[in-house]
């Protein structure tokens, strides 16, 4: 029995570890479709070979083989480096990094595209300052795209002056790239934090893509806003230094905020809805960021966004736009 269940454990982990061995080729073989097709190929027939003559030889010698097929596999992976040097699509081509010098912040290469398409813009990178003592608030905003799961987070800073600026951690994609969700698993993709206007990086999404985004007023002292603006500060200049994969799980645009805001909250604990992040709401809402005053459906019913993006004219005031006749608890009783 113990043979039988041993036998059974080891097929598993090389089932699981051949399927990510041929997925990784897939991803990051170059050569081009026709290397990676091969080079999966290739693969898939030499772990099934040797589990084949293990299974009639009755030997763990194949097994062996296996091993130092994996262990070579691995060497590469761990060779391949991100880089911040490659032929990026335009509206990641830019590196974000900011300079701080007490309360003032100037931020190197602010987005601020105008969008008519997702391939017709008018492409705008500027050198901006923020005054930390006229911070006001800061506001979750999550873009929906497909499943109620799934939603892209972002963090949007507001001034007294009516400015804001979003940082949003995403990936780096090269020109003609397309998104895969599966891809982010294997080292497909740079990662990049971006720092740009409302009406550039909410606009293209609730008005060019066709994307459903919420608007959650986070109750948050001003230390603490301005803690985590200046992380956000910290994480680029990072980036710009040290350029980092972006990962469907582990490094994502909801587990680097989490990382900052457990500097700040210890305790602050680790949850699915990071993850599925188009349950983040619950998870503000159960750990006091969310005002308490409202449940948390009278909340998702205020904080869509979508149709007053949409109803927005060109040249508007697009922060003010998409905030006019917004309630809150202070104001109002859902």
């Amino acid at each position: 029995m113990l043979r039988y269940v041993l036998g059974a454990l080891a097929a598993v982990v090389v089932f699981l570890s051949g399927a990510w061995g041929a997925l990784a080729l897939w991803y990051q073989l170059p050569g081009g479709s026709v290397g990676r097709v091969l080079g999966s190929v290739v693969w898939a027939l030499l772990v099934l070979g040797l589990v084949a003559l293990a299974v009639v030889r009755r030997s763990l010698w194949p097994l062996a083989g296996y091993g130092v097929a994996m262990l070579l596999l691995l060497v590469w992976w761990w060779s391949i480096r991100p880089s911040n040097h490659r032929v990026w699509a335009d509206d990641v081509a830019q590196m974000l990094s900011g300079q701080v010098h007490g309360n003032l912040v100037t931020l190197h290469n602010v987005r601020d595209f105008d969008w008519r398409s997702d391939s017709d813009y008018d492409a705008r990178w500027e050198t901006r300052d923020y005054d930390l003592d006229h911070l006001v608030s800061a506001d979750a905003i999550l873009s929906y795209w497909d499943s109620r799961a799934i939603a892209h987070a972002m963090i949007s800073f507001g001034f007294d002056d009516g400015r804001h600026v979003v940082f949003s951690v995403e990936i780096r994609k090269k020109k003609g790239e397309a998104f895969s969700e599966i891809g982010g698993f294997f080292k497909q993709f740079e990662m990049v934090l971006v720092a740009a206007d409302e009406h550039d990086i909410v606009r293209v999404r609730t008005n060019v893509r066709g994307e459903d985004d919420y608007l959650y007023p986070l109750d948050l002292q001003r230390a603490t806003m301005r803690t985590l603006f200046l992380s956000y500060v910290d994480a680029a200049n990072q980036l710009h230094g040290r350029p980092a994969f972006y990962n469907t799980i582990t490094s994502n645009c909801t587990t680097l905020v989490y990382r900052m805001a457990r500097q700040m909250d210890p305790g602050l604990p680790m949850d699915i809805r990071l993850l599925l992040t188009g349950y983040l709401p619950g998870y503000l809402y159960d750990n006091g960021v969310l005002d308490r005053r409202w449940s948390l459906e009278a909340w998702t019913r205020h904080a869509r966004i979508t149709e007053r993006a949409r109803a927005t004219r060109p040249g508007e005031d697009f922060s003010r736009a998409i905030r006019a006749g917004a309630r809150t608890p202070g104001a109002s009783t859902p």
